[in-house]
């Protein structure tokens, strides 16, 4: 499996620009011949009505599909959807939990190029066209990540720093990969290069993606983001549990027959 780091440089004047990529993979020439890819953009919400005209208003021109998949919000959230984005493409989520909600959005994406993106505020819009440079040239994956030059987070908290470090390196050390952060969010991918993750219900998705693009030997780049704190309202996140289900998840993975 091929990871190479994204080189970012920021500028207070302008947004982040992806310059050059190192170690570029091989893929089939119709991805690195279409230069003007579609792009569906997957938004899970629950009860999100304040943050996410923010995230809708910050999307640049070339998102063609907004697909909101929401989580039956009592908030007027789908509301709040519509009328930053009547083209919206509404999707209810049948279960519980983030994974659930990813699973349901990969579904409904007719784009070429899908990205997660979260609800929240804390992943920005704006990082999308560095993501999606990074695919165009050449790269199966563009995985975000906050722990290289370039990458950062105001929202991290010192215990899941530290339970991030110790779950990628096992990772890392199990499937002899070089991440460098585990279990962030922000993705995007070709449409056709989605690894299997629907038995995922929760945080834990991100983790069994990276697993599985790591077995599929999936040509990886990371990208540096920024990951900002959430604008209003309380995370679902919960450390101890969200935790042991990315550990359990680890070693489930790691035991299931090849």
């Amino acid at each position: 499996m091929s990871i190479a780091i994204a080189e970012t440089v920021i500028a207070r004047d302008e947004p982040t620009r992806l310059l050059t990529l190192t170690q570029p993979g091989a893929t089939g020439p119709s991805r690195v011949a279409s230069r003007h890819p579609s792009i569906s953009v997957v938004i899970p919400t629950l009860n999100e009505a304040q943050n996410l005209p923010y995230v809708l208003e910050r999307l640049p021109a070339m998102v063609s599909q907004v697909i909101i998949v929401d989580g039956h919000s009592t908030d007027g959230t789908v509301a709040a959807a519509l009328l930053c984005r009547p083209d919206s493409t509404i999707v209810m989520q049948t279960g519980k939990g983030k994974g659930n909600a990813l699973t349901c959005g990969f579904r409904a994406s007719t784009g070429d190029i899908t990205v997660m993106l979260d609800a929240d505020g804390s992943t920005d819009p704006t990082e999308i066209p560095r993501f999606v440079a990074a695919l165009t040239n050449g790269y199966d994956f563009a995985k975000g990540t906050r722990f290289v030059t370039g990458g950062g987070s105001t929202d991290i908290t010192p215990l899941r720093r530290f339970g991030n470090w110790g779950l990628t390196s096992l990772v890392n050390r199990i499937w002899h990969v070089r991440y460098s952060d585990l279990c962030y969010g922000y993705n995007a991918f070709w449409t056709s290069c989605l690894p299997p993750v629907a038995e995922s219900n929760g945080f834990e998705i991100e983790t069994l993606m990276n697993i599985r693009l790591a077995l599929a030997n999936t040509n990886v780049i990371e990208v540096p983001s920024i990951e900002a704190a959430r604008r209003e309202g309380s995370s679902n996140l919960r450390v101890g549990r969200d935790g042991t289900r990315v550990l359990r998840t680890i070693f489930a993975e790691w035991l299931r027959p090849s």
